[in-house]
């Protein structure tokens, strides 16, 4: 749930996963809808697919034990080079390079690295293996990951509070709050689309499950048409005369997007339902948009 993902925002999900399933031989056992609805919101949906396959893989091929190192954990779905080393280090305490964000921050600033990210990050990886202790490796990870959270932060470092300020060439240059330099992103496309909104006698909007490779993949949605520079409409999932009302932006990693929402109501009730004071709760967050426009 941490990859992109803030503390604060991840802590009440954690909580509600680890109440609903408290053993991995439970999340492995859970029904795959209701573990993608329980992650609606939390965005990048394949860290949940993820999720589900290395639960049951522990689960069935492991008896419910995880890898201890991180080439055995890199075996797992979902795991790469940061969460291997994470998990080696704080869970299991073996010596291993742990690199998020925060940690690059910090390594760009001590040594004053001026080469842009992402050109940079073996050279940050390696300033960052240096400095691994062979005693304690999982605490000391931890604590240069909060020293980025908290005083070695993106906009205005508190240099004031740093421990490692007197070795810190960034803050001796002066420069200590331009690092880590990035190349510079190309810029977003915009791709729009249309979101058909169809509510039948009971309140309960048409629904579907978005095919299980691809963005949102899996997910409950509402019907919408391709999403594209120039999307062609398409037909619509029922038959009607619909109406216009109004747009929901969303943002993904790559793309911008624009959904022109379009509703239709119907005086008889249709199969596939949702409630639609509902169905925002259990959908990923561009379809919730979608619904709580549709709600008014």
């Amino acid at each position: 749930m941490l990859q992109q993902t803030t503390v604060a925002a991840v802590t009440k999900y954690f909580l509600a996963f680890t109440r609903r399933w408290p053993t991995v031989h439970d999340l492995a056992a859970a029904p795959e809808d209701e573990i993608l609805a329980a992650w609606a919101g939390l965005g990048y949906y394949a860290r949940a697919r993820n999720l589900i396959k290395c639960a049951r893989k522990v689960s069935a091929d492991l008896n419910g034990n995880f890898p201890d190192t991180e080439s055995a954990l890199r075996d797992l779905p979902g795991i790469g080079q940061y969460t291997s080393a994470a998990v080696a280090a704080i869970a299991f305490d073996r010596k291993a390079t742990v690199l998020d964000g925060n940690v690059e921050r910090v390594m760009a600033r001590l040594h004053a690295e001026t080469d842009p990210l992402p050109g940079s990050k073996e050279t940050l990886r390696g300033f960052a293996a240096e400095l691994t202790p062979d005693t304690r490796p999982g605490d000391y990870a931890q604590a240069v990951m909060d020293l980025g959270a908290t005083i070695c932060t993106p906009r205005k470092p508190a240099c004031a509070l740093c421990p490692w300020r007197p070795s810190c060439k960034g803050y001796e240059s002066g420069i200590a709050d331009t690092l880590p330099r990035k190349t510079p992103k190309a810029t977003k496309p915009t791709r729009r689309g249309v979101a058909w909104v169809v509510v039948d006698s009971q309140g309960s909007i048409l629904t579907e499950r978005r095919p299980d490779k691809g963005l949102l993949g899996g997910m409950l949605a509402v019907p919408t048409s391709e999403w594209s520079e120039n999307p062609p409409l398409g037909p619509p999932p029922v038959v009607g005369d619909y109406v216009d009302i109004g747009e929901v932006r969303h943002t993904f990693t790559h793309f911008h997007l624009i959904l022109d929402v379009k509703r239709l109501d119907l005086k008889e009730t249709v199969d596939a339902h949702v409630p639609l004071l509902a169905a925002a709760a259990q959908m990923p967050t561009v379809f919730s948009k979608v619904c709580k426009l549709a709600r008014g």
